[in-house]
């Protein structure tokens, strides 16, 4: 009797599971039919002609955007853009930007790029484009608003927290060739490196300039600038990483699928000898950037000095489509050695400092942040 009730209760459960799936399937098919329902009636009703095309390539958008605000469809075109982008050269402002509450938000502007030295700072918000509206319009149409010939120039209708009325910047486009690694020696005992961005050659610049530092026999601390960059590759912000440490995890990644969880640890070996190691960060220093600053902090391999960084903490990847175009889809959450996300919340400075004057410009005479961390390296 216990038999055919458990064999029963089996079946049942086994039913109504059933029962479930079918109900889900058949509520998105009927979604499917609402949508090509709509579809129809805009492309008979709608007072203008529309292209379909755009039509459904803004729906596929918006579908990503509901999930977060870095997942998106890229066109073929903005694809090709993208993959120019990580190569390190590229046409336009020198910006990073992502969509919050319906306008282009700056991420970080890129060193030495026309946006850089217009002004524009990381978390101003865009909302309009030569005087185009950019509520409403997807990430991939705005940056396409902001692409144009070499040379032609371009109006940002700007609103920055703490400014009463909006901003106007008017930049010329440009080719930008992205140096991700500069460095230098400051006060004959300080080895500089300024990071901007991980791209897929930023792991061995910094290799090959540490190395040149090195050769100053009076070198005894490093600095590694990482403010106003918005991140890039996974895999360079833990090659970088292990570059400053002798062992221990520097990143632990988990998404929907506990199988496809992972760790990375450092190997063993610091290439810069266990040498002093202060790490500059900003509202600017994002994703990649953050990893880095995390893992050195929470294994007190550096002293992090400057602002709270931006906040991004999930690993988006970049899936190709058969129209040659891409979807960037979240697949996955990042973790600091100590077991913390940083999504929303960012990495916590152990000096705060910040910016100081509306004329404050990184690595020049306005640079206060480097100033301290000049002065507190050198005691």
């Amino acid at each position: 009797m216990r038999k055919i009730k458990s064999n029963l209760i089996i079946f049942l459960s086994t039913f109504f599971f059933t029962i479930s799936i079918n109900a889900a399937e058949s509520d998105i098919y009927k979604k499917i039919d609402l949508f090509g329902e709509v579809l129809e009636k805009i492309n008979k009703e709608y007072v203008d002609e529309i292209n379909q095309s755009e039509s459904m390539d803004s729906a596929i958008n918006g579908l990503l955007q509901s999930l977060d605000p870095y997942s998106a469809y890229m066109s073929p075109k903005i694809f090709e853009q993208m993959q120019t982008e990580t190569s390190g050269e590229f046409g336009g402002l020198g910006i990073e930007v992502g969509m919050e509450a319906g306008v282009v938000k700056v991420i970080s502007p890129i060193d030495d790029t026309p946006a850089s030295e217009a002004g524009l700072k990381a978390g101003d918000y865009i909302v309009k484009i030569n005087n185009i509206q950019v509520q409403g319009k997807s990430l991939s149409e705005a940056v396409d608003l902001m692409r144009g010939p070499v040379g032609s120039s371009i109006e940002l209708t700007v609103r920055r927290i703490g400014e009463k009325k909006a901003l106007i910047f008017n930049i010329v486009r440009e080719i930008i060739q992205v140096q991700s690694v500069k460095s230098e020696m400051l006060d004959d005992t300080i080895g500089y490196i300024r990071l901007t961005s991980f791209n897929d050659n930023s792991s061995d610049q910094i290799e090959k300039q540490i190395k040149k530092l090195k050769k100053n026999e009076s070198l005894n601390s490093y600095i590694l600038d990482l403010r106003n960059n918005p991140g890039g590759l996974l895999s360079q912000a833990i090659k970088i990483s292990d570059f400053f440490l002798d062992n221990g995890e520097i990143v632990s990644t988990k998404s929907r699928k506990k199988s496809e969880n992972r760790k990375w640890f450092a190997k063993k070996g610091d290439i810069t000898d266990g040498k002093t190691l202060l790490v500059l960060i900003n509202y600017g220093s994002a994703s990649a950037s953050e990893i880095v600053a995390g893992a050195l902090k929470d294994h007190k391999r550096a002293i992090l000095l400057g602002e709270n960084s931006y906040g991004k903490g999930s690993v988006q990847s970049i899936i190709p489509l058969k129209n040659r175009g891409a979807i960037r889809l979240t697949v996955a959450k990042y973790y600091l050695p100590s077991g913390e996300s940083i999504s929303e919340v960012g990495v916590r400075p152990d000096i705060e400092v910040n910016e100081e004057g509306d004329d404050f410009k990184i690595k020049s005479d306005t640079d206060n942040q480097l100033s301290y961390a000049i002065k507190l390296l050198n005691g």
